[in-house]
């Protein structure tokens, strides 16, 4: 039978051994201190996006203004999947031919685009997909509109669970988690939906809310879907709480972009934070 370590062979081995990395938040970084807390090691990766990381501050300013219309989110969406040159009707079917012709003007006046002959149009900067814009708008109007500390498309590194946090946000001493989705419900499979519920169980946030960027209604499979995942089963019957932002339970929320996708995120906002608090005198 092999000898059990001493005392002093523990202690000489403790004293050998080079000492951990150490990992130091930036300062105000609140989002990423709670995850911290938590027991994760967090990282940010740079967002995949149709323009530079220093546009000017004013066409950033214009931009962001531009993404709170869902029907520049549509035509911009539709223009990433193109992959190359477009024509402006091309982008969209949901949209007038004068309408996309004016948005594909106010892509090249923000430096995103670019003329071609005959009428079409170039991104200057191809991302792969419209969603890490959809987190950099949301979070930025997160910060801007709430006063939340916020960090977008977060790697968590939580063992067995995959995929980033799109969108994580401080305030209050409390942490909420949002997970966006930027294509149409008729997209959205089970195991995406699985995925975010196991983000969710390892992160244990305080407010979660599922985001779909689409005008369509979430009844037909959105929240069939995520009910099915819920941990009381059969589930309870989702509530409304006003036009399509739906409270799965006092702390899990899902919304769409009807008729305005941050004023819905605002008003599930609302009621997750009225439900942590304590009961009324």
């Amino acid at each position: 039978m092999k000898d059990l370590p001493t005392a002093r062979d523990l202690e000489l081995s403790a004293a050998e051994a080079p000492p951990l990395p150490r990992q130091l938040l930036a300062p105000g970084s609140e989002a990423l201190a709670m995850l911290v807390r938590r027991g994760f090691q967090p990282s940010v990766a740079p967002l995949d996006l149709p323009f530079p990381a220093d546009l000017a501050p004013e066409r950033v300013e214009r931009l962001a203004e531009r993404l709170g219309h869902y029907a520049f989110r549509l035509f911009l969406r539709g223009a990433i999947l193109r992959r190359g040159s477009f024509l402006p009707a091309e982008a969209t079917k949901y949209l007038e031919e004068a309408q996309a012709a004016a948005f594909a003007d106010d892509l090249v006046a923000l430096g995103l685009a670019a003329r071609e002959e005959d009428g079409r149009y170039q991104l200057l900067h191809p991302a792969a997909s419209f969603g890490g814009t959809l987190e950099w708008y949301v979070a930025r109007e997160l910060s801007g509109r709430f006063g939340f500390d916020v960090a977008a498309g977060v790697k968590f590194h939580a063992p067995e669970v995959g995929g980033d946090l799109d969108v994580v946000a401080a305030a209050e001493g409390r942490l909420l988690y949002l997970e966006m989705k930027s294509s149409p419900p008729k997209h959205l499979a089970p195991d995406e939906v699985g995925a975010f519920f196991r983000r969710v169980r390892a992160l244990r946030p305080h407010l979660a809310i599922f985001v779909m960027d689409t005008a369509l209604r979430l009844s037909d499979k959105v929240l069939p879907l995520l009910q099915a995942e819920l941990s009381t089963q059969p589930p309870p019957a989702p509530r409304r709480v006003l036009r399509e932002v739906w409270a799965l339970t006092p702390h899990l929320y899902v919304v769409n972009a009807r008729q305005d996708l941050l004023t819905n995120i605002g008003i599930a906002i609302a009621e997750g934070f009225r439900a942590l608090a304590p009961p009324p005198p």
